[in-house]
């Protein structure tokens, strides 16, 4: 549940900020993408992470090189699929914490 809600706060929070939501839980082989979205002529692709409190870390943490490079795969795979040449993209991440009543955005670009 709470990565859904996650990633639905993390959706409302980019089309508040103008980006446009093109795709959500993006599969390509064994990986996925929470979010992919548009900013102008820019692909956007997004991971979020969401946690209730930092005994783990932050959410930012979370996203090890392995996993920027697991995106960055299934990035490729979206690309190939959907023919699109030429167009630039980043890879962004949606921080969320749970802690208080109002929950806490970070939204990093070009975070890799």
């Amino acid at each position: 549940m709470q990565g859904k809600a996650g990633e639905d706060l993390a959706a409302l929070y980019l089309e508040q900020h103008g980006l446009k939501i093109v795709k959500r839980n993006y599969r390509f082989e064994r990986g996925e993408i929470d979010l992919i979205a548009e900013e102008g002529d820019e692909l956007v692709f997004v991971e979020v992470k969401a946690r209730r409190s930092a005994v783990y870390g932050t959410p930012e943490e979370a996203v090890t090189e392995k996993k920027q490079e697991q995106v960055q795969a299934v990035a490729e795979g979206y690309l190939f699929e959907h023919d699109i040449t030429n167009r630039p993209c980043r890879f962004d991440v949606i921080a969320i914490e749970f802690r208080n009543e109002k929950p806490e955005v970070r939204h990093i670009r070009n975070a890799f």
